[in-house]
């Protein structure tokens, strides 16, 4: 089932959408203009592709099933999202994955400023964010749980590959970056060290199955050395507010 966006306005298109997915379990929505909301609280077992570009807020509250875009994203796909997986070839914009709680988002491109900035995740709930390229400021800010991963693809020589203030705040979970640590942009609580043998295969698994969606060499990806940053402690303000 297709649904052509054009210059309608986004209420009007995501009426059409949850119209349309009470019936179908999957649906393509053509021509997208920069509407906001699509795929908002989806449940499981739909799936929407995308063709154009989607505005803010893209899989706000998304319980489950699949969102898959043919170009790139604007701002906050992901957006406390409690399930199901997106799919963007190409960009995306600034708060990826904002306070998401599980589910996976892949993009095959870079994302803006503060990917990741409160994801989190409880029991058997944990979220995955893979980003192919860059990031931009303020990766993982207050970061409380998760996986985020980073590949750094297409750089340019000098380019690094997140950029200042990196893990500002951040108190739980766990990124990796491929290649070269930027330490002037880290946060002072952020450790830096080796992947263990249970991250190791856990990387793998979410490389494998960026280069399968995205198709690319999974062996010249995994060829680079990853390492992982985590919080040195759960509290890193602490002593803003607490007396010695």
């Amino acid at each position: 089932m297709k649904i052509t966006a054009g210059k309608q306005g986004f209420q009007t298109l995501n009426e059409q959408v949850r119209e349309k997915l009470s019936h179908f379990d999957e649906i393509e929505i053509e021509d997208v203009n920069g509407q906001r909301y699509i795929g908002a609280a989806m449940d499981k077992g739909k799936t929407v592709r995308v063709y154009g570009t989607p505005g803010n807020d893209m899989g706000a509250y998304l319980s489950g099933g699949k969102i898959e875009v043919f170009g790139n994203a604007q701002e906050a796909v992901g957006n406390t999202m409690g399930g199901g997986e997106i799919i963007i070839h190409g960009h995306t914009g600034d708060t990826l994955g904002y306070a998401m709680r599980d589910g996976e988002i892949y993009v095959r491109n870079r994302a803006g400023s503060r990917a990741g900035i409160h994801m989190k995740e409880f029991e058997n709930m944990h979220p995955t964010v893979v980003i192919g390229g860059i990031t931009g400021a303020f990766l993982a800010e207050y970061m409380a749980g998760g996986t985020l991963i980073v590949l750094g693809l297409g750089r340019e020589k000098g380019q690094e590959i997140v950029g200042a203030h990196c893990a500002t705040g951040m108190h739980g979970g766990k990124i990796y970056i491929r290649g070269e640590i930027p330490q002037n942009n880290l946060s002072e609580n952020i450790n830096v060290s080796e992947l263990n043998e249970a991250e190791t295969a856990e990387l793998y698994k979410c490389v494998k199955k960026y280069c399968e969606l995205f198709k690319e060499d999974e062996e010249y990806v995994l060829k680079e050395k990853f390492y992982k940053l985590s919080p040195s402690s759960s509290r890193p303000y602490a002593n803003l507010y607490t007396k010695n």
